[in-house]
């Protein structure tokens, strides 16, 4: 293993000559891509850091954090939105500034008619999933969300390294793919699509809550007709088999420069480790 000296050389050496890179007017499209696709994707495992913080339970390194979820109380009641046929421009376009790969191409795209909730599903409903719809204790413990526990009569969340009461009001996360389909069942819904959740995403003039989590959808990864993969081969190609979710939105986690409606990120359903949740659409 290289020692810490070497790694700080290395490191500054780096940003030396990127910065002289970045400064000389002069980089090639292939070289802009480049350095745009190394700051992505750092951001990328920014928020992995975050999750992983979480997942080991260590105290958050910093003064400040984001805006997180169970920062916001809403005490609103979801209701559905109704779409009617609903038409949308999936995925980037030529020309358009820097995409990743499975976001190619651009295509219309119309979604039939379709009902969604105004809010993600909150953690007072998915206790009430628990409680109601498990006839085993083996069962309620086994679709808990990732950070939950009981003592007594009441119920906490680890935030962190703290554990705190949980915040009825605020959506449920850290949830699984195979969690939510299971609260779906019992209640007599269903998840959205990538398409039902892209176009709540463009939609204007409607009052819907973002929930500050990825949220999960029911389509499977998969390329748009006319992909081809970048010269990062492996962002993408190889979780197009069928396994992987589309996830939709952003978390309080995710870079500014992520949170675009044509993102499409993507995770095996069984994972409740990052920061996520759902909402519903009537079946």
């Amino acid at each position: 293993m290289p020692t810490l000296d070497v790694l700080t050389d290395y490191a500054f050496d780096v940003m030396r000559r990127t910065t002289t890179l970045l400064q000389s007017g002069s980089m090639s499209e292939e070289q802009a891509y480049f350095v745009q696709l190394a700051l992505f994707h750092q951001d990328m495992h920014n928020e992995a850091f975050a999750y992983m913080w979480q997942f080991l339970g260590y105290p958050w390194p910093v003064e400040t954090g984001p805006d997180l979820p169970c920062d916001r109380k809403s005490a609103q009641q979801s209701g559905y939105i109704d779409f009617s046929h609903a038409r949308l421009q999936l995925g980037s376009a030529p020309h358009t500034g820097f995409m990743f790969d499975n976001e190619k191409w651009q295509h219309e795209i119309l979604a039939p008619s379709f009902s969604i909730a105004s809010h993600a599903v909150s953690n007072a409903e998915y206790l009430e999933f628990l409680l109601l719809g498990c006839s085993a204790t083996e069962e309620r413990a086994a679709l808990q969300p990732a950070y939950w526990r009981h003592v007594g009569d009441q119920w906490f969340e680890k935030f962190f390294d703290q554990w705190l009461e949980i915040d009825l009001d605020a959506p449920v996360r850290h949830i699984s793919a195979h969690k939510a389909e299971c609260y779906c069942s019992w209640r007599g819904l269903r998840l959205p699509t990538e398409h039902e959740l892209s176009v709540l995403l463009a939609s204007s003039g409607v009052a819907w809550t973002h929930p500050k989590l990825w949220e999960w959808t029911s389509s499977s990864f998969l390329p748009f007709e006319g992909f081809s993969p970048d010269p990062y081969h492996d962002y993408s190609a190889p979780w197009f088999d069928g396994k992987h979710r589309v996830l939709k939105g952003w978390s309080a986690f995710t870079a500014s420069d992520l949170r675009r409606a044509q993102y499409r990120n993507f995770y095996l359903p069984s994972r409740q480790d990052f920061f996520c949740g759902f909402r519903t659409c009537l079946t």
